[in-house]
């Protein structure tokens, strides 16, 4: 698996392009929508299904884009349905996420060993650690303690998260306007 810097530097390009700012919106829309949709499990868990829209973006348009996309529409989602005290961490780590997705599957094919690569990246290190670190600061939970219910709840919407964004990721590939002219 290689990760390029280039890939870096042409998601900053893309930023020049009506196209992509245009697409950028209808996705942060299509994220607040999805935004609603969450479901609270408890205070510290929450099953999510705005993340597909921010992995499309980093898919699409690259890390950079991916990372405003996901930072843009943490902030949305908080202001049209707050829950709990807003925490610039997970702003944070909703940009790490569109960033890593877009690391990982810009400009490349869609295949399950990528999808699954970019899906654990984000599990293990925003997932587990991070979030479980904010939660942990905000709450005043003991770090491990919010790791331990965070890791069992996240590892068992694993693979029901990776088939979603896997199947999601090949349907987008056949839209004729969204293709990416350097992808396979």
């Amino acid at each position: 698996m290689r990760f390029s810097f280039p890939s870096v530097k042409s998601s900053v390009q893309e930023l020049r392009s009506v196209t992509t700012i245009a697409m950028c919106g209808l996705l942060l829309a299509l994220n607040a929508v999805l935004g609603i949709f969450t479901v609270p499990v408890s205070d510290l868990f929450r099953i999510r299904f705005s993340f597909l829209t921010v992995a499309a973006s980093g898919f699409l348009y690259g890390p950079v884009v991916g990372g405003i996309v996901g930072a843009v529409g943490d902030i949305v989602n908080y202001v049209l349905r707050p829950a709990g005290p807003f925490f610039p961490g997970f702003t944070l780590n909703a940009f790490l996420s569109g960033f890593i997705y877009g690391l990982i599957l810009y400009k490349k094919p869609v295949t399950v060993g990528r999808v699954l690569a970019a899906s654990t990246v984000v599990t293990v290190l925003v997932n587990f650690l991070l979030n479980s670190l904010w939660l942990s600061i905000l709450y005043g939970k003991a770090f491990l303690a919010v790791l331990t219910v965070r890791a069992a709840a996240d590892l068992l919407l694993f693979p029901v998260n990776v088939v979603m964004l896997y199947t999601l990721l090949k349907f987008v590939r056949t839209i004729p306007v969204l293709r990416l002219k350097k992808t396979r």
